[in-house]
């Protein structure tokens, strides 16, 4: 319904506004249809899904495991914590024109882009997931005996999954925007590529059909798959 209620409202400003600045939900319908008919579209869009599938893979396979060595060792959490916030607070646009001056306009380079920007996110995140973990439940299992392997699937995993989940939304929001940027800057493919050639053109409606189109495989990617993820693991709380 919420859906449904923003496209009234966005028919009802088209008619009081100018339709030239903001194209009716008709007409982005019909530009969608009409870029995918061409190919154009589908293209695009695989090529910046290939770009964030690589990066949030890469993000969270240095992330996670970094975030929870920084919570069980305060060494490592003193050396790393300054680093970390440094890297946190570099604007992306920063990180993505160093990289492409630092190793050319290419696939690594804006891959490379997005994973530096995006790793501090989840480490963060899996930082404090990891010192909330309660000690008493891993002392119980502990006492009764029971094997490292039950211990990490039915006590430890259990409650560092909201955070694990965290992550995952929070880095696939993140994730693809910046990809958009990188593209925009320094790729000849992709949403952000075209975005940018719709831009110099003034196409709104090219601008609008190809934002609404991604975002609608970012929400079927989490309804069919995050949200049945989220479900499957925590089922313990019901």
């Amino acid at each position: 319904m919420s859906f449904l209620g923003v496209l009234v409202f966005w028919q009802a400003a088209v008619m009081f506004w100018h339709p030239e600045l903001l194209p009716s939900p008709y007409i982005i319908g019909l530009r969608v249809w009409h870029e995918t008919a061409q190919g154009s579209l589908l293209a695009n869009l695989l090529a910046t899904l290939q770009r964030v599938g690589f990066s949030f893979v890469l993000a969270m396979l240095f992330g996670v495991p970094l975030g929870l060595w920084m919570a069980y060792s305060r060494r490592a959490d003193l050396l790393l914590d300054g680093i970390v916030t440094v890297f946190m607070n570099i604007p992306a646009l920063v990180v993505i024109i160093l990289c492409f001056l630092w190793l050319g306009l290419n696939e690594v380079a804006a891959v490379a882009a997005v994973v530096i920007n995006k790793i501090p996110v989840i480490v963060v995140t899996l930082r404090e997931g990891g010192k909330a973990i309660d000690s008493k439940l891993m002392a119980v299992a502990k006492a009764f005996n029971i094997s490292r392997w039950r211990t990490l699937c039915k006590v430890y995993l259990p409650q560092l999954y909201p955070y694990l989940l965290a992550a995952t939304r929070a880095g696939l929001a993140l994730v693809w925007k910046i990809v958009l940027v990188a593209e925009l800057l320094g790729c000849s493919d992709g949403v952000g590529f075209q975005l940018g050639i719709y831009f110099q053109y003034f196409d709104i409606a090219g601008i609008l059909a190809y934002t609404f189109a991604f975002v609608g495989i970012v929400l079927l990617l989490d309804g069919c798959v995050i949200r049945r993820w989220e479900n499957a693991v925590m089922r313990w709380r019901q």
